[in-house]
């Protein structure tokens, strides 16, 4: 029996295309470096089409943002009948509304979150939103559209500025503390990794941009904290469903409290040189078996009935 065509799934109609391709490109290389049949897909209006044209047995995802990380991908997929990597509908969504991922982990012993307040378009804000404050969309990744206001004249802009990307907003009180990531593989909490920007705070340049983030791993920081993030992480992962990699973003405050939850990403960057393979290889998953081991994942929901 032939091996499954594998169609990796890069591009995408989000702000975060091009982070994206440089994804899908570097597990493309990985897959077929280890043999398998992989070819990629580049994803525009036209997905299923291209779909079927180029017979994908299975879906590698390695998109980012909106229509490929927020269950629209996904649920197109489960349709067409094509398993996939990665969470699925559901998990995905919740994980991708930043809003409804700290409302989904609230109940959580194991989850720390920063005090917040929502802001919608529309709608007139209380004055007493706090300051400093840390302004997001609530639908968006790589920093894109966060701003941290340090005073009330700032927040403001930030606020209306994230409007114009999204109709949500989550203002949340700011922590002051060194960020952390917890990666984790199949239900397994991985390494911590701890995230250190040259200057500023963790923003997109900082991300993409190289030699302006230090990253170290195992993170130095004291065993229990590790500890918290990785059991936090863990539960935010189970909470919300999540299958596959995922990975959640934490700040470890200074003052030896347990570190604050941000966010959880179900389809975390995915180069050499990204956050989750650099954890993975602290345990001997090198990149290329980290790409094999999420491809090993891939499901689907099956149908309900026969359509003959």
């Amino acid at each position: 029996m032939s091996q499954p065509k594998v169609g990796v799934l890069m591009g995408g109609l989000s702000t975060e295309r091009d982070i994206s391709l440089q994804s899908g490109q570097a597990v493309l290389k990985a897959l077929q470096g280890r043999g398998h049949d992989a070819v990629a897909v580049i994803v525009d209006r036209d997905l299923p089409r291209s779909l079927v044209e180029q017979g994908i047995d299975v879906a590698w995802i390695a998109l980012h943002g909106r229509f490929g990380e927020d269950g629209c991908v996904q649920g197109l997929l489960e349709v067409m009948g094509i398993p996939y990597t990665g969470s699925g509908v559901r998990a995905s969504a919740v994980a991708m509304d930043k809003v409804a991922t700290k409302r989904a982990v609230a109940h959580l012993d194991a989850v720390r979150l920063a005090d917040d307040h929502i802001v919608r378009r529309g709608e007139t804000w209380p004055a007493d939103l706090p300051v400093p404050a840390v302004i997001k969309p609530a639908v968006g990744g790589s920093s894109i559209g966060v701003s941290v206001a340090p005073d009330v004249a700032a927040r403001d802009g930030a606020i209306e500025a994230a409007l114009e990307l999204d109709g949500v907003v989550l203002v949340e009180a700011y922590v002051t503390g060194r960020e952390i990531t917890a990666a984790v593989l199949d239900g397994v909490a991985l390494p911590i990794v701890a995230i250190d920007p040259v200057d500023g705070w963790f923003d997109l340049a900082a991300k993409y941009q190289k030699g302006r983030t230090v990253y170290t791993v195992p993170a130095p920081i004291p065993d229990e904290a590790a500890h918290q993030a990785q059991q936090a992480a863990l539960a935010a992962y189970r909470a919300i469903g999540c299958t596959g990699l995922a990975r959640a973003d934490f700040i470890l405050p200074p003052d030896g409290s347990p570190p604050v939850f941000l966010e959880i990403n179900t389809l975390p960057g995915m180069t050499p040189t990204s956050l989750s393979p650099m954890a993975a290889g602290e345990v001997g998953i090198d990149f290329a078996d980290l790409c094999e081991k999420i491809l090993a994942g891939a499901h689907r929901m099956e149908a309900e009935v026969d359509l003959g």
